[in-house]
């Protein structure tokens, strides 16, 4: 299974835009104009194109891979702001544990499919202690594409080549907060769970077409059951 980050699991109180200023003053000496239309959902290839975009740099796709790069680099000095702005969301750690004891004996293998970069994804979740029962390097990240649709298959074929087995179709569970991460879900046959705890209602990820909804991971009993029902069943709880 493949859980997103940002108000899935964690907020990062902001991180990640004070990190596009302080990349761009430092990279370029600009200011951003004004924000980009939404972080929600979107992977850091397409926020950095439009933000690359918004303050003039020529080429943007050309300087994508440089800039991406930047802020890798930069990722593990926030960590103490991740810390002191930051914070696990209620049920995050404790659903996370509980799957990593399996299903009928069979282990559940649980990473990330984020829009955040490699780097940043890593040191968010490092930072609150969350990664544990997480194997980070299959999972699939927002350097990979501007579309997260791309970043599933990225995902299955890391988890074939580190676990075999058979991790196609709704085997898949993809667990987000955003109607993006229901539909990067969708487009590859995986089960889509959703949970309400970002700036989405539950009507509209269900409407999203979610196979299962979630108010939040609050209840753990019911957050279990959910994502593991998921490939069975086209259900909306909450």
């Amino acid at each position: 299974m493949l859980w997103d980050v940002d108000y899935t699991l964690i907020s990062a109180g902001g991180v990640g835009l004070r990190m596009y200023k302080a990349a761009l003053r430092d990279m370029y000496g600009l200011e951003l104009p004004r924000l980009p239309q939404s972080f929600a959902g979107r992977t850091d290839s397409a926020i950095a194109l439009e933000v690359l975009d918004l303050v003039g740099v020529p080429d943007p796709v050309g300087q994508l891979p440089r800039f991406q790069a930047f802020l890798g680099s930069r990722a593990a000095a926030m960590a103490d702001d991740v810390r002191e702005h930051g914070s696990v969301l209620s049920g995050a750690a404790v659903a996370v544990a509980a799957l990593a004891a399996g299903l009928n004996g069979r282990p559940v293998v649980q990473s990330l499919l984020t829009g955040n970069l490699p780097d940043l994804a890593r040191m968010k979740l490092s930072a609150l202690n969350l990664t544990e029962h997480l194997d980070l390097a299959i999972g699939a990240y927002g350097d990979i594409s501007a579309d997260r649709a791309d970043l599933v298959e990225v995902a299955r074929a890391r988890a074939t080549a580190r676990y075999g087995g058979d991790f196609g179709g709704r085997l898949t569970v993809l667990v987000g907060d955003t109607p993006d991460d229901v539909d990067a879900a969708l487009r590859n046959g995986a089960s889509a769970v959703a949970v309400a705890s970002g700036s989405f209602s539950v009507a509209e990820l269900a409407a999203a077409g979610a196979h299962v909804v979630l108010p939040n991971l609050a209840n753990t009993a019911a957050a279990v059951h959910a994502i593991l029902g998921a490939p069975a069943a086209g259900r909306r709880e909450g």
